[in-house]
C-alpha cells in the first residue's frame, strides 16, 4: 500500500463507543475521513443513505459481492455490512487518513488486504457498563440486546489480534488515545517518506 494516506481501522462490540469516538476524532482533524460502508439492514433514527450508510438490498449486495467491489465483507447481528475497495483506495491516493467502523472479521480481513492499515479495538471497561450503554441507548429490543452480548464476548476474544486497545471508560481520555495513535502513525518512517517526498529528496535521504 503505497498511498501518500494511511488507513486506520475501528472495532468493537456494539456498545463500546466506537461510532462516538470517531466522530469526534474527525471533528478535531480534518485529515480523516470515513468511508461509507454498504449495508442489508434498514436506516435507524435519523440515519440516511450515503451519510451513516448505503442501505442496499440483499440483491444489490450479492451483485457488489460478485463484482469484488468489496474489500471486506461480513454478517453482523444477522445483516450484512460491506466497505467499498474504490471509495478506500480514492480517498488515501487523496492523502486522506481513512478510518473505517467495522466489525471484528472485516478488520481481520483488511490488514490481509493492506499490510500497514492500523487496526485499533476499542474495549468497555466492564460488562455492567457495556450493558448499561445498550440499555440506555433505546434502540433494541431485551432479546437483541442479549444478542449483542453474547456476540460481544467473541468480538473482543479477537482484541490480541489488533494493533492497539483502547478502554472507553472516560471518554475524553479514550478520545486523547485514539489521536494519539493516529498521530504515531502519522510518525512512523515509511509513513513520512510516502507523505513527505520531496523533503527526503532534499535531504538527500530518498
Amino acid at each position: 500500500m503505497d498511498y501518500p494516506g494511511n488507513l486506520f481501522v475501528v472495532a468493537a462490540p456494539s456498545g463500546a463507543g466506537k461510532s462516538s469516538l470517531v466522530k469526534a476524532l474527525m471533528e478535531l482533524d480534518a485529515r480523516v475521513q470515513p468511508t461509507v460502508s454498504h449495508t442489508t439492514r434498514a436506516p435507524r433514527g435519523q440515519e440516511k443513505h450515503g451519510r451513516e450508510y448505503f442501505f442496499v438490498s440483499a440483491q444489490e449486495f450479492d451483485a457488489m459481492v460478485l463484482a469484488n467491489a468489496f474489500v471486506e465483507w461480513a454478517h453482523v447481528h444477522g445483516q450484512r455490512y460491506g466497505t467499498s475497495k474504490k471509495m478506500i483506495e480514492e480517498r488515501m491516493a487523496q492523502g486522506a487518513d481513512v478510518v473505517l467502523e467495522i466489525d471484528y472479521q472485516g478488520a481481520l480481513q483488511i490488514k490481509k488486504m493492506y499490510a500497514n492499515a492500523v487496526l485499533i479495538f476499542i474495549l468497555p471497561p466492564s460488562w455492567e457498563e457495556l450493558r448499561s450503554r445498550l440499555e440506555r441507548r433505546g434502540e433494541d429490543a431485551p432479546e437483541i440486546i442479549e444478542l449483542r452480548l453474547q456476540n460481544a464476548a467473541v468480538e473482543m476474544a479477537q482484541a490480541p489480534e489488533f494493533d492497539f486497545v483502547i478502554i472507553n471508560e472516560v471518554f475524553d481520555r479514550a478520545l486523547f488515545d485514539l489521536k494519539a495513535v493516529v498521530h504515531a502513525q502519522r510518525l512512523k518512517y515509511h509513513v513520512q517518506r510516502r507523505a513527505r517526498p520531496d523533503t527526503f529528496q532534499a535531504l538527500k535521504m530518498a
